[in-house]
C-alpha cells in the first residue's frame, strides 16, 4: 500500500483505544476555532486572512495563525500566496476539508438551535444544586 493511500478505519484505528492517534484527530476537530474556521471556508469558499478574522468574531490573531497552520498541516486546507503588491494569501478547504465541513456545519447548526434548550437546563441544574 502506498504511503498516500488511507488506511481503512477498521484496519489499525480504534479512538476509543488510548494513544490510538485518531483521538487527536478527534481532539483537534473538537476545537471551536477549528471548527469555525473550516465551517467558514465551506460556506463562503476561499478566504483571505483578513476576512477569516473578521468572519470569525473574537479568535486572536495568534490563534487564528496556529489554527490555519494546523489544518494546512493535516491537509484540511490549502494556502495559497499570489505574488502581488502587497501579496494575497487566500485559504481554502481541500476535498479532505470538504468532506469534514458537513458534520462540522451541522454541529454549528445544531448549537444555534439548541442553545435556549441548554440555557434552559443549565438554569435548571444550577438552582437545582444552589449555585
Amino acid at each position: 500500500m502506498a504511503a498516500s493511500e488511507p488506511v481503512p478505519a477498521e484496519a489499525c484505528y480504534d479512538a476509543f483505544q488510548q494513544g490510538c492517534p485518531s483521538r487527536r484527530l478527534i481532539e483537534t476537530i473538537g476545537d471551536k476555532w477549528v471548527s469555525l474556521v473550516v465551517v467558514a471556508l465551506g460556506l463562503r469558499g476561499p478566504l483571505r486572512y483578513s476576512e477569516l478574522s473578521a468572519q470569525i468574531v473574537g479568535v486572536s490573531q495568534k490563534m487564528l495563525t496556529q489554527t490555519l497552520r494546523g489544518l494546512e498541516r493535516d491537509g484540511l486546507i490549502t494556502r495559497t500566496v499570489t505574488p502581488t503588491m502587497p501579496v494575497r494569501v487566500d485559504y481554502e478547504l481541500t476535498p479532505l476539508g470538504s468532506s469534514l465541513l458537513g458534520v462540522l456545519a451541522h454541529v454549528k447548526d445544531w448549537a444555534e438551535r439548541h442553545m435556549g434548550d441548554i440555557e434552559a437546563a443549565r438554569s435548571r441544574h444550577d438552582a437545582m444544586a444552589g449555585v
